[in-house]
């Protein structure tokens, strides 16, 4: 049975996006706990405070949740790196990035999921990891660039798969990285 993306309430009014954005944050403290093969919708609908109908309304599957999953983080880590870099320039934006990355391996609930999961998290890595190194590699200039961004990720990664307290370690890795100097 196909589900509309766009639930419309009994009035017919559609109803509001945040009821989708609750359940697709709530699919990440779940998969933080659970993984992606004990992922439960009752327990997304739980974590969401909405009922199992409403969650069906948005998603016919835990599939179809997956896969907007999987799009909400890649939009999520985009906007957090846009908000990060937005009116800096030069080394500065660079840095603003990587400071986001930091921050957000360090706040983000699905981080631990290499622990519950590393086979699915090393199969996503794989379509990940390019992604993320060509949005790097758009805030560095040189003919190294290339080369700075895939080092600067394969930190990120390290540091996602074998989780470190250290944040001011990392950012400096990351920094070393690409050859910028802490602005400090």
């Amino acid at each position: 049975m196909n589900r509309p993306s766009s639930p419309a309430t009994a009035g017919g009014a559609v109803e509001d996006n945040s009821t989708r954005q609750r359940i697709l944050a709530a699919t990440a403290e779940v998969l933080g706990r659970s993984g992606q093969a004990k992922l439960s919708l009752s327990d997304v609908a739980q974590q969401a405070g909405v009922s199992r109908p409403t969650l069906y309304r948005w998603f016919a599957s835990k599939e179809a949740l997956l896969d907007a999953f999987a799009v909400y983080e890649r939009q999520m880590f985009d906007t957090g790196i846009s908000r990060a870099t937005a009116g800096l320039r030069g080394s500065d934006r660079l840095d603003g990035a990587l400071q986001f990355i930091v921050d957000y391996q360090h706040s983000y609930s699905g981080v631990r999921a290499v622990d519950i999961e590393p086979e699915v998290v090393i199969a996503r890595l794989g379509q990940v990891i390019p992604v993320m190194r060509a949005q790097l590699e758009r805030l560095l200039t040189g003919p190294s660039a290339p080369v700075k961004a895939a080092t600067a990720i394969r930190v990120a990664v390290s540091h996602y798969i074998v989780r470190s307290d250290d944040d001011d370690g990392f950012l400096d890795q990351l920094r070393h990285a690409v050859g910028i100097r802490p602005s400090r």
